[in-house]
């Protein structure tokens, strides 16, 4: 008997497969930014500004998702970006730390003083990584397809580079962390965060049972790209790769400062 949805399954597939290439593209330039494959040899002075910078960009997370949440209607993309946004103030009594934090915590022992994060004042820059970040959310929530741009936008900023982001500073921050008391990683943010906020499966392959942040919001941001393309054709990977590369425009413009 011939299967009539063979085709389309297959054509579903491979779309997926051409914008997991895409995507991956666009990891590699990111990673490949001049500051952080240079992160090694970046002076002390310069790192420490780094990380301080870099933290203003992480206190606006939580904002960033709250708007993103005020303007989705995909009640299955809701959940899970409200879970996530919950996880980032761990239980539910008010004891324990929170990732911001945690965050903090792992400054401390990289060295940087309470004096250095009073004196600290976000940049133009810094600034504008974060305005700019607001105002693409906005922008998003404005489009006919604004439950797949929002969530391909989360992900993406939010967890995917986040974690490339992490995981190049750890090849300068995570002898710090590990050395000394038996090899014990002792950070509590960086390297969690690179480990939970990672792409660990293709868009093809992904289910809502994955662990990370990145895999549970691609599982929902591949079955809105498929009820995309049966509506309109390419607009749903058109919508896709728009978002990802402004996400990714953001990221870099952050990162050029230090260059």
């Amino acid at each position: 008997m011939h299967d009539l949805g063979a085709p389309d399954a297959k054509g579903a597939k491979d779309g997926l497969h051409e914008l997991d290439g895409f995507e991956n593209g666009l990891i590699a330039r990111f990673e490949e930014h001049p500051v952080l494959a240079g992160i090694t040899r970046l002076p002390e002075e310069d790192f420490t500004a780094l990380l301080l910078q870099r933290r203003f960009v992480s206190l606006a997370f939580t904002p960033s998702y709250d708007l993103a949440i005020d303007l989705l209607r995909d009640e299955e993309g809701l959940r899970i970006a409200r879970i996530i946004l919950r996880e980032e103030y761990p239980g539910a009594t008010g004891h324990a730390p929170s990732h911001r934090e945690d965050m903090t915590e792992d400054l401390r022992l990289l060295g940087v003083s309470r004096e250095a994060l009073v004196a600290s004042r976000p940049t133009a820059a810094t600034r504008r990584a974060i305005t700019d970040t607001l105002e693409l959310i906005a922008d998003a929530g404005g489009h006919a397809d604004s439950d797949l741009r929002l969530l391909t936008f989360l992900r993406f900023w939010g967890e995917v580079l986040v974690s490339v982001e992490y995981a190049r500073l750890w090849e300068r921050m995570g002898p710090l962390f590990t050395g000394g008391g038996g090899g014990r990683n002792r950070s509590r943010f960086y390297h969690p965060h690179l480990v939970h906020d990672a792409k660990t499966h293709s868009l093809a392959t992904v289910s809502l049972l994955s662990d990370t942040h990145s895999d549970r919001l691609a599982a929902r941001v591949t079955e809105l790209l498929g009820r995309a393309e049966g509506v309109d054709g390419a607009s749903g990977a058109a919508g896709f790769r728009e978002t990802e590369e402004r996400a990714l425009r953001l990221k870099t413009a952050f990162y050029d400062q230090f260059g």
